[in-house]
């Protein structure tokens, strides 16, 4: 049975232990296969995406992974050269790519707006990045990776590190990560502490510590999650100048860390984790980057056959 067919991925908080060992499971698969069979999985489908966000590594990951399964891709990546500016509503242009494709990808700086996607389309909808809340398939990519890498999630001590407040890769993963036995460190400066709404059902399920500190947990983690202090969220230009660079992973850093310890990063960077950090063995980043494009293509076959693969 195939739980996830025609069905819309808005949030990660929708998905249980069990979900996510199957699109574990599907992208091992995927990986296996030989290029013919796994060309078959989405012959003939369509994706369409609509990014009104810029993206590098999303939206090209969704493209090859469509790319991967033997299907084609249309879509909107710049927003100045679609009908939007001529004042076409977002509800129409959903309407309009759900035409032309059999699933959808979406990334939007308002949050609800994948949740209203997956209302008005009557095509599944994946949630690319909404606003402040959430980037589903970035969390999937990010626990598969810690799989692969660490061979285990559970009894784990998991850091991450930076803007704890807008990034949406880290609520996404805090949720998705509840449903194992982790120890969880959350390090950012003051001003951008995690929101405590948010993680309200998170505290009950796992432990979790805050701390401005890096050096206080920096050599007892397995996992360093690194975020990028995200200026174009802030408000105000003045506070995003006062907790710029507030933590660099350098040498330093990393001759601090367990030898079989594991630095990732959802990227892009800025200068939070020092280009000298990419030769040494914790640096897993690219690697992850590379793991979402079989995490998307095992998603996306999901969703599009209804006995799954």
């Amino acid at each position: 049975m195939n739980d996830f067919y025609h069905n819309d991925i808005i949030s990660v908080r929708d998905f249980d232990k069990a979900k996510f060992e199957a699109v574990f499971s599907a992208t091992n698969k995927i990986i296996k296969m030989d290029p013919t069979q796994r060309r078959e999985v989405g012959r003939g489908k369509t994706l369409g995406y609509l990014f009104f966000e810029p993206s590098t590594r999303t939206r090209l990951s969704f493209q090859a992974a469509m790319a991967l399964i033997g299907g084609t891709s249309l879509g909107i990546a710049d927003v100045s050269l679609s009908s939007t500016k001529k004042g076409e509503s977002l509800a129409d242009t959903i309407r309009m790519i759900s035409i032309y494709s059999d699933v959808l990808a979406l990334r939007h700086p308002l949050d609800g707006s994948s949740r209203f996607a997956s209302e008005i389309s009557d095509k599944p909808v994946l949630n690319a990045g909404s606003g402040t809340e959430e980037h589903p398939t970035q969390a999937i990519q990010d626990l598969y990776t810690i799989k692969k890498e660490k061979n285990k999630i559970d009894g784990l001590k998991i850091g991450i590190v930076g803007d704890l407040k807008y990034g949406r890769t880290v609520y996404s993963l805090l949720y998705a990560l509840s449903n194992y036995d982790v120890d969880i460190k959350l390090i950012s400066p003051e001003s951008l502490k995690i929101r405590s709404d948010s993680i309200y059902e998170i505290q009950k399920k796992v432990s979790l510590k805050e701390s401005t500190n890096l050096d206080e947990f920096i050599d007892e983690l397995d996992v360093v999650y690194v975020t990028r202090i995200q200026k174009e969220r802030f408000p105000d230009e003045e506070e995003y100048q006062k907790v710029r660079g507030s933590y660099k992973i350098g040498l330093d850093v990393v001759n601090k860390m367990k030898e079989n310890a594991i630095i990732l990063h959802p990227l892009p960077r800025v200068d939070e984790i020092s280009t000298d950090v990419d030769s040494t063995a914790q640096a897993k980043y690219f690697r992850q980057a590379e793991y979402g494009k079989f995490t998307r293509a095992a998603l996306l076959g999901l969703v599009l056959n209804e006995s799954g693969f």
